[in-house]
C-alpha cells in the first residue's frame, strides 16, 4: 500500500505538501491557535492546544502565544512548561520529556529544503525530528534546528542556536551553540544543589 503524504512527511520523507489532507491540518491548526491564543484563561487555552497536539502529560502549561503547523507530530511528556511565543514547525516528530522547561520565543524547527536552488523552487519538502530529553531548560530565543537530539538535564543559554546534537548534563550556549561547562546531576552534585537553593529544594 503506497504511503500518505502525511505518512511520508512524518518520516523524513520527500512529501508534497499542498496535499489536501496537509492543507486542511493546517487550515484547522491556524483557525484554532488564532483563537486559543486570545483566550485570557489559562486553563481554556491550554485544553485548546492540547485538543490539537498528538500528546503531552496532564501538567501542561503554555502562555500565550503557540504556533505549529499540524500538532499530529508534537510530543510532550509531562510537567511542560512554555513561555510566550513558541513556534513548533512539525513536519518530523518532534519528542519533548519531562519535567521541561522553555523560555519566551522558542523556536523547534523540523522542516528541510534543498540547497539546491532548483530543487527548492519546485517545492521539495522533507524534514528531519527533534527530541529533547527529560529536565531540560531551554533560555529565551534558543532556535534549534532539523535533526537535533538533546540528552536529559541538558541547559541551552539564551539566544543560542543549535545545529547538533548534545549528550546528558551539559550546558550549552552560542550560535553555533557548544559545550559551556558540564553539570553534575550525581548525589554529590544534587546534594550541593540543596544547600544552594534549600528554601526551593527542601519544601
Amino acid at each position: 500500500m503506497m504511503a500518505t503524504e502525511r505518512e511520508k512527511m512524518t518520516a523524513g520523507q520527500p512529501y508534497d505538501q499542498f496535499d489536501k489532507e496537509l492543507i486542511d491540518r493546517r487550515v484547522l491548526a491556524r483557525k484554532t491557535l488564532q483563537a486559543a491564543n486570545q483566550l485570557p484563561d489559562n486553563q481554556q487555552r491550554n485544553a485548546a492546544y492540547k485538543q490539537l497536539i498528538s500528546d503531552t502529560g496532564d501538567d501542561f502549561f503554555v502562555e500565550a502565544s503557540f504556533t505549529f503547523d499540524y500538532g499530529w507530530n508534537i510530543h510532550i511528556g509531562d510537567h511542560f512548561y512554555g513561555n510566550y511565543d513558541m513556534t513548533f514547525l512539525d513536519t518530523c516528530p518532534i519528542t519533548i520529556g519531562r519535567n521541561c522547561y522553555f523560555g519566551p520565543n522558542i523556536g523547534l524547527y523540523t522542516p528541510v529544503h534543498p540547497l539546491n536552488a532548483m530543487a527548492r523552487t519546485h517545492d521539495v519538502e522533507m524534514g528531519a525530528p527533534i527530541t529533547i530529553g527529560d529536565n531540560a531548560w531551554l533560555g529565551g530565543r534558543v532556535t534549534i534546528l532539523p535533526g537535533v537530539t538533546l540528552g536529559n538535564n541538558v541547559v541551552v543559554g539564551a539566544g543560542s542556536v543549535v545545529t547538533k546534537s548534545f549528550g546528558d548534563n551539559v550546558v550549552i550556549a552560542g550560535n553555533p551553540a557548544r559545550v559551556i561547562k558540564e553539570i553534575d546531576n550525581s548525589e554529590t552534585g544534587n546534594a550541593k544543589a540543596l544547600q544552594e537553593w534549600p528554601d526551593k529544594l527542601q519544601k
